[in-house]
């Protein structure tokens, strides 16, 4: 998975590669996905949610440009396996998850794997973490209709935030690097998500 599906397609970022190699994929995925854990598409987690591509994870993680000092807010927990990702890197990773039973699961396989810098909330993921603010780096893996303002407060100045943002059925991958307040744009590439619930979302 790692050499054909991440490094093929251009991914450099050793501690990325370095996250993957060392993350079990097969432990996120439920029982029956197993035999396609390592496969190149995303799969289902039930509750109408998904783990995403092993490489858009990948990207995502890559444009956050994490380094080990980090704090990470993650929004979207999902199967957890995203997180692990962040936290093999980053310093800390506050990740929120809006349904119970999938923060709850992946809560269980985390620290199983024994992630001590894993903070977990269940809530509305479009008004951030407000209690832990600012983040260094904010990654949201579900699908906008724009950057949520409580997100740009949260992120740090100078700090990058990666979101899919578009409609329902199809989003652009963009990166912000915020600077003077606001944030300064970049997009990438068109993907499809899941919608983001919440206040700014759908």
């Amino acid at each position: 998975m790692v050499e054909t599906q991440i490094v093929a397609r251009g991914v450099r970022d050793r501690k990325v590669i370095e996250a993957f190699l060392n993350i079990p994929r097969h432990l996120f995925v439920p029982p029956e996905c197993i035999d396609q854990a390592y496969r190149d598409y995303p799969l289902p987690i039930g509750h109408g949610q998904t783990i995403s591509q092993p490489y858009m994870v990948a990207v995502m993680t890559e444009l956050l440009e994490l380094y080990e000092h980090h704090r990470v807010l993650e929004i979207g927990t999902g199967s957890g396996y995203q997180t692990a990702i962040l936290a093999w890197i980053a310093k800390e990773v506050y990740t929120i998850e809006k349904i119970p039973e999938l923060s709850e699961k992946a809560r269980k396989v985390l620290e199983k794997l024994g992630f001590k810098n894993i903070h977990f909330k269940v809530g509305d993921g479009t008004l951030g973490w407000p209690e832990f603010a600012p983040y260094d780096r904010i990654i949201v893996t579900a699908a906008a209709p724009d950057v949520p303002p409580p997100l740009i407060e949260q992120l740090k100045e100078g700090g990058i935030i990666v979101i899919p943002v578009g409609d329902r059925h199809s989003q652009i991958l963009v990166r912000g690097v915020k600077s003077n307040g606001s944030l300064k744009i970049e997009e990438f590439f068109p993907c499809a998500f899941v919608p983001l619930k919440g206040k700014y979302g759908f």
